[in-house]
């Protein structure tokens, strides 16, 4: 596949996704939103893709979107800013969360608007020293969106997310860390390196077990205690069918590494 805006590559049951805008910092236009889409629709249809990692190219992760798009830009007529958001930004996100393995993104540089959101979005966030969060929205009048007003409060509760989103200030990566918004900060050299060995131990994984741990841990925010006992019982019954728990216990009694396939 041919892509314009962004960069996607499958290798070793790693598929790669980079916005790839360094000019423009990464931000998003409607092409590069088709372009995602695209690349997210062939990683679900190959069976060889055990986990995602998704990052930016040159000197920043994301800023969000581009404002100078014709579909958002202000002008004689109004904007309708919740079709953008309808049409893109929320499928974007709900698609990173349902997908059946762990998504890892590599915060290379700023994160901002949208940009944060999508990273937080993600399953487990590195980000590189220098890297930084922004919610840039306040800036021009609007409401964090790309699932910000749901993330960051059940991240790092509401006071702290309040203050972030009304004030726009710059987070850096070691106080995102600090404060639980994100998984690790490593020194800038070591980014790339320390995402792709975690995505290394992703694809020889459990796959479906982890899927199932993804599933359980989004469910928790809404389920009550017995409900989420329930569906822990209920994933429980499917995974001690699956031939990665059989793999588990047999290289476990063996004292050998497992060789799990994701079934």
């Amino acid at each position: 596949m041919h892509f314009d805006s962004i960069q996607y590559e499958v290798k070793s049951g790693i598929a790669i996704l980079t916005l790839n805008r360094p000019d423009k910092l990464n931000s998003f236009t409607q092409a590069m939103h088709l372009e995602v889409r695209t690349a997210l629709d062939a990683l679900q249809a190959d069976p060889t893709v055990r986990v995602l990692l998704l990052t930016g190219a040159g000197r920043g992760f994301c800023a969000g979107q581009d404002l100078s798009d014709r579909a958002v830009a202000p002008g004689a007529k109004p904007v309708d800013l919740g079709d953008s958001v309808e049409q893109f930004y929320a499928p974007l996100v709900m698609t990173l969360r349902s997908l059946p393995m762990p998504v890892i993104c590599a915060v290379n540089g700023v994160a901002a608007g949208a940009g944060a959101n999508l990273a937080l979005a993600c399953d487990i966030v590195i980000a590189a020293q220098s890297a930084s969060f922004i919610e840039a929205f306040c800036r021009l009048g609007l409401i964090p969106d790309t699932g910000g007003t749901w993330h960051l409060p059940r991240l790092i509760g509401l006071a702290r997310a309040t203050g972030l989103a009304m004030l726009g200030e710059k987070l850096s990566a070691e106080k995102a860390e600090q404060w639980g918004l994100i998984w690790r900060c490593v020194p800038d050299a070591d980014l790339m390196t320390e995402a792709m060995a975690m995505a290394t131990h992703f694809a020889t994984a459990p796959t479906k077990g982890l899927a199932f741990t993804k599933k359980a841990l989004q469910a928790s925010y809404a389920n009550t205690l017995p409900d989420q006992l329930a569906l822990e019982g209920a994933l429980m019954r499917e995974l001690g069918n699956s031939a990665d728990y059989r793999e588990g216990v047999a290289a476990f009694l063996a004292k050998r590494p497992a060789n799990f396939t994701g079934a």
